[in-house]
């Protein structure tokens, strides 16, 4: 796929961004509501790589960092909550 998932936060708003080889980019977006806390509100695969399972190793990617950071996560955007209803085993990181 493409290289590396990256992040970055400024002024409480953030993206977990993954170049892709086309040249695009996938990214998921969040705001942080707290030290502990995100609501990740929007997902975005270009046309070109989606059915590819990229937008689900973006929110894996997410769970992955939470759990590093102690960071729990509202699923604010509907493809996001989705995956959470799918992978039972990330409820550790769902906030209540």
């Amino acid at each position: 796929m493409g290289t590396e998932i990256s992040k970055a936060e400024d002024g409480g708003k953030g993206r977990y961004v993954l170049p892709l080889e086309s040249g695009e980019e996938a990214y998921l977006t969040y705001v942080r509501s707290g030290p502990g806390h995100i609501s990740i509100d929007y997902s975005f695969v270009p046309p070109s790589a989606r059915g590819k399972g990229v937008g689900a190793q973006l929110v894996a990617h997410a769970v992955t960092d939470a759990r590093e950071t102690g960071t729990k996560i509202t699923p604010v955007c509907g493809y996001v909550a989705a995956e959470f209803r799918r992978h039972k085993e990330w409820q550790d990181v769902l906030a209540a």
